[in-house]
Order: C-alpha cells, then sequence, then structure tokens
C-alpha cells in the first residue's frame, strides 16, 4: 500500500509502548465517516493499476536529494537528479545510470524489493484497519466538500503489536474529502513520552509528530505528495533515535513505462 501509509507503518515498527487512562465514547457519525474513508482507501489500494512519473524531494537528518521516478507494472525506480540542491557530477550520473542498469538485470534485487513492499503493505493494511476503533473520534468541522475529525487514544483498544501500540498513542486530525470518502490528510502526535523496553532502553519525546497529505494528481486519482515525520527521543547512551524526514513528490504525470527496461530508457537523459 505504497499510495496510503506504508511509510508510517515502516515508521513506527521499531517504536515502544504507551498506556493511556482517558475514558470517553466516539461520536457515531465520526466513527462511521472514518470506517467509510478506511474501506474506500483499502479499495481503492486493491485494485490500483495505475503508474506515475514524478519529482521526489527527499530531506532528512543525512541527506538533501532530488529524483525523478518512473512506475512501471513490474516496478518503479529512482533517478537522484541533485544532491543539497546541487546538479549531480558526470562521475555521480554516470554511477547513477550504472546503478540503474544493474537493478534492471537484477532479478535477487528485485524480488527482495516487492518482498519489502508487500511487508510496508500489509502494515500499512493494519494501520488503516485500527484506525475506527483504535482512537476516540469526534467531528470538528462540517463542511459541503470536508469533513475534519478528531482523535486521540482510546484506553479501551488492545493494540495487537508494538507498532500499533505507537499508533494509538497519537492525538491529531482525519481531513475527509465528502465526495468519494477520501483520505485527504491525516496528522498525529505523541500524546507523551514512549517507552521503549519499559523506558530502559530509551523513550520516544512526547510531542512527536506525524503529517502526511494526499491529492488528486490527476484522473481523480488520489496520492500521498507529502509525508513528514518528526519523532526524536534517546536510547541508551543517548545515541538518537527519532526520525526526521520530509518528502514531498511534485510534478505528477502518467507514465507510460510497461517494463524496468522502458523505465531505465525515461530515467537515462534524466538531469
Amino acid at each position: 500500500m505504497h499510495t496510503s501509509f506504508g511509510k508510517l507503518a515502516s515508521v513506527l515498527l521499531a517504536l515502544g509502548t504507551l498506556s493511556t487512562t482517558a475514558v470517553a465514547q466516539s461520536d457515531p457519525r465520526a466513527v462511521t465517516a472514518v470506517r467509510a474513508a478506511v474501506n474506500s482507501q483499502m479499495a481503492a489500494d486493491r485494485t490500483d493499476r495505475s503508474n506515475w512519473i514524478y519529482t521526489h524531494h527527499d530531506t532528512t537528518e543525512d541527506h538533501d536529494d532530488i529524483s525523478l521516478c518512473v512506475g512501471s507494472p513490474q516496478g518503479e525506480m529512482c533517478r537522484t537528479l541533485k544532491h543539497h540542491g546541487v546538479p549531480l557530477s558526470a562521475a555521480e550520473q554516470q554511477s547513477e545510470s550504472n546503478r540503474l542498469s544493474e537493478y534492471v538485470h537484477d532479478t535477487s534485487a528485485q524480488a527482495k524489493n516487492r518482498k519489502n513492499q508487500a511487508h510496508d503493505d500489509a502494515q500499512a493494511t493494519q494501520l488503516l484497519k485500527m484506525l475506527p476503533d483504535g482512537f476516540i473520534w469526534t467531528i470538528t468541522s462540517d463542511t459541503p466538500e470536508f469533513l475534519t475529525l478528531a482523535y486521540r487514544p482510546n484506553p479501551q483498544f488492545d493494540p495487537p503489536n508494538m507498532q500499533a501500540r505507537v499508533f494509538s498513542a497519537m492525538a491529531g486530525t482525519l481531513v475527509v474529502v465528502k465526495n468519494g470518502d477520501l483520505i485527504r490528510s491525516f496528522t498525529g502526535s505523541l500524546t507523551e513520552d514512549v517507552k521503549i523496553g519499559f523506558g530502559i532502553l530509551g523513550r520516544l519525546t512526547k510531542g512527536g509528530r506525524i503529517d502526511i497529505e494526499r491529492r488528486d494528481v490527476g484522473s481523480n486519482h488520489w496520492e500521498i505528495t507529502e509525508e513528514h515525520v518528526h519523532i526524536g527521543g534517546h536510547a541508551l547512551f543517548f545515541k538518537s533515535i527519532g526520525t526526521q524526514q520530509d518528502d514531498v513528490k511534485t510534478n505528477w504525470r502518467p507514465s507510460p513505462a510497461q517494463n524496468l527496461q522502458d523505465v531505465e530508457e525515461q530515467l537515462r537523459n534524466a538531469r
């Protein structure tokens, strides 16, 4: 489910646990809206066969890269165009060409990538499914176009695994497009410090935040266009365990590529 919450699932996989004592009930109309949005998202992910070309700006504590990404029925590849705003040198461009060519002919690398994607998709599906029952939901705004819902931890929910425990410790908002029950945005922040290994190994800092934005990129097809993950904390020996990442995807257009060879050709002269 790379078009929904796959990265959110992978970010939460390695994090910790939290307990809460709030007692409240969800607004039934809010829960109905959340269920409809989740069902709509999952149905779209099951039937989506579209492939796209887009520009990807990926920023972390370690790098700041701009890439061109091209999708096909056999998978997607991205070619780095800039590091920290600077175009690649001739040697770096050749290295990118070599990397793409090697991947096209490396079936084991392709299989590993598909396996990793399937794993992320399964986690994303699980997180989507827990949305209606994992939180206390209320309606904060209702317009002809959008329904804005607020959520906070549900003390009666028993998270099934580690990433679900962290996910259920968040509070924030979900914006739904009424026409089609589409998820437009999801924001959340940790409601208090999250202990890892009962606090022995470390903790995540209260206020750590995730923001996801989805938009119609063409022909009423919705994709994640922005992901901002800023979760801080420290582990044993004061090693940073937080995630700081900003992903912005722009310039969406349909991809004509039918296989990875076509993708390589599309990316060969990208600068």
